[in-house]
Order: C-alpha cells, then structure tokens, then sequence
C-alpha cells in the first residue's frame, strides 16, 4: 500500500486533492487513474458540508412549501441541462413514494433554450400564486431559468433558488435561496460533477422532508406509496404490518378492503374500524394518519 492510499495520511489525501482540483487541476490528463479516483472522492467529501451548511435555509424553504402543498399548490422544479433534469428525477420519483402528483418538473427543451428567457417565462404560464417554484442552477445566472422565476414571483408564487454560490441573479430574485458552495470542479466547470450531486441532496431533503411534515409516512413508514406494482404492494403490506402490529396476512387484508391504499389500512387496523370509517377520519385529518388515529390506544404505532 502506497503512502498516497493511507487512510491515516490525511496531509497526503489534502496534497492530492489540491493538486488535482480547482485551479491546479491543469494536468489531470497526466495523472494515473488510481489518483484521478482518490482526488475526486476527496473532493465529493465538500458536497454532504456543503449541503449540511445550507440546513436552515433549506428547513425555511421547506416549511414555506409545505404551506402551499397543504393549501392545495404545486411544487414545481425549473432548470435546465443537467440541474432540470435532476429536478425531473426527483419530481417523478414523488408519485409513486408518497402518492401525490402535485410535484412537477419544468425542463429547458434543448440546450440552447438555457439561453433563452423568453421560453423560460413562457414555460412557467400555467404557475398560479398557490404554488411553489424553486428554480435550479449551478452558476445562478441561467437565463431561462431567471426568467422562469421571475414570472412565477410575478404571479404571487412562492420562489426558491437553488444554487452554487450565494449572491447570484436567481438568488437575489428568489424569497428563499440555498446557497450550496462545493467549491471548483476537477474538470472545470462540470457542474454535473459536486454541483449536481449536492443539488441532488437538496432535492431528495426538500420533497422528502415536505412530504413527512405533510402525513405522508407513519414513523419511518412509507405508508402513503403507491401500490401500482408487486413490489410496492410487497413493501405497502410489510409498512402496514410494522405500523399496526399485524400480521402480514391481515395487513394484505386490510389493504385489500381499502382498495389498495396503505394509510386507510393502517388506520382500520389499529382504530379497529372498516375502510370507509378509516377513509372518513382521515379526510377529516387531511391525510395525516397520526391525527386520524387521536383518541386511539397508542399499543401499536411506531
């Protein structure tokens, strides 16, 4: 084992990633492999700090959001190139996790729309003041995401901006912005490299934790999916079982009665009431089974 490799020879892993990072970067080309790996995975160690520095803009903006889901808004993602597309990921990733379709994602058409404001204010026009808007953009300066998020503060919605260094255009603008520095990348100005994968940990902390502060899990249960196929039925039926202490048979059953959806099954089973009385309480709860389940002996939830 090479000093270079030794996991207790941290002056030597800092060398390695100042050598191969940034501005000293000039002649990766020349490096071996082993160290062009060893550099970059010491330098995607600055995405999770980043992310982590940027916790109590990121719960404001959250806590602001969830106010306009509760309220009937959208959630909806603008970017372009490689930040629109991570936003599309995360926006269809939501339906079958919580079973909600009021997360969208809006995607600059071709790479050279980026540039263009004008398509950036046209693709916002279905944006009403009920929804959220958080606009993505490495550099902050994207010209048809600024756009889009100019008009979507224009109509009165919620704006948030996800971006690299604070202080940028789509910054200013935005109400709430979440400033995520990672710092240069080892291949100058691939912003898919640290610039996306913290985008990506914001992402995955914005919808996630929106949709726990919304009712859409019990616990650490996902009890709000989708069951649109054997594994998500599989894994509803594992959640009802954990949730309520019953057997998997009886949490397949109640699933059954209640037409495939998990949280009515979680509450029937542990208020001890049929699907529609179980649908009825939590309507009256908006969604949120913890309510729903007020007044119920506390023996079996999580």
């Amino acid at each position: 084992m090479t000093a270079l490799a030794t996991p207790d020879a941290p002056l030597v892993w800092e060398a390695v990633t100042a050598a191969l990072t940034g501005r000293k970067a000039g002649d990766i080309d020349l490096r071996s492999t082993r160290e062009l790996v060893l550099a970059m995975n010491a330098g995607d160690r600055a995405v999770p700090v980043a992310v982590g520095l940027a916790s109590d803009a990121l719960a404001g903006a959250i806590d602001a959001i969830v106010e306009r889901l509760r309220g009937g808004g959208r959630l909806v993602y603008v970017g372009a190139g490689t930040s629109g597309r991570l936003a599309e990921l995360d926006a269809l990733e939501c339906g079958p996790t919580f079973s909600t379709d009021q997360v969208v994602a809006i995607v600059a058409p071709s790479d050279e729309a980026e540039d263009d404001a004008e398509v950036g204010a046209r693709d916002v026009a279905g944006v009403t003041a009920a929804d959220a808007v958080v606009g993505l953009s490495a550099s902050g300066t994207t010209p048809y995401t600024v756009a889009a998020l100019r008009r979507a503060r224009e109509v009165g919605a919620l704006t948030v901006a996800l971006v690299g260094p604070a202080g940028s255009a789509l910054g200013e603008l935005a109400e709430h912005e979440v400033a995520l520095d990672v710092g240069p990348e080892i291949v100058s100005g691939s912003t898919r490299l640290k610039a996306g994968t913290a985008q990506k940990l914001a992402l995955n902390t914005i919808s996630t934790v929106a949709f726990v502060k919304l009712g859409k899990t019990f616990g650490n249960l996902m009890i709000d999916v989708r069951t649109s196929n054997k594994k998500l039925r599989a894994r509803a039926k594992r959640a009802v079982a954990l949730a309520t202490g019953a057997t998997d048979e009886a949490a397949g059953e109640a699933i059954a009665a209640a037409s495939g959806d998990a949280k009515v099954a979680v509450v029937s089973l542990a208020a001890g009431v049929d699907a529609k009385e179980a649908r009825a309480r939590l309507e009256a709860a908006r969604g949120d089974v913890r309510k729903a389940l007020d007044g119920v002996t506390p023996s079996k939830r999580v």
